[in-house]
């Protein structure tokens, strides 16, 4: 099986998205102090690295 660039890309999103998704799950419903905000706004950072790497499938 061989992975070119995009296909790299790709999963690097892949495995962002489903980063992201379990920390805002921690961070609402396991965590019920300030700790809980952290956890979400790292989530929705791993989101944003994750929109990046998908913007840069077929460019780089």
């Amino acid at each position: 099986m061989a992975m070119n660039k995009n296909t790299v890309l790709a999963w690097a999103t892949t495995i962002m998205i489903i980063v992201g998704l379990s920390l805002i799950a921690l961070g609402a419903f396991r965590y019920d102090d300030v700790a809980g905000w952290g956890f979400a706004a790292v989530g929705i950072g791993f989101f944003a690295n994750a929109w990046v790497f998908n913007a840069l499938k077929g460019r780089v």
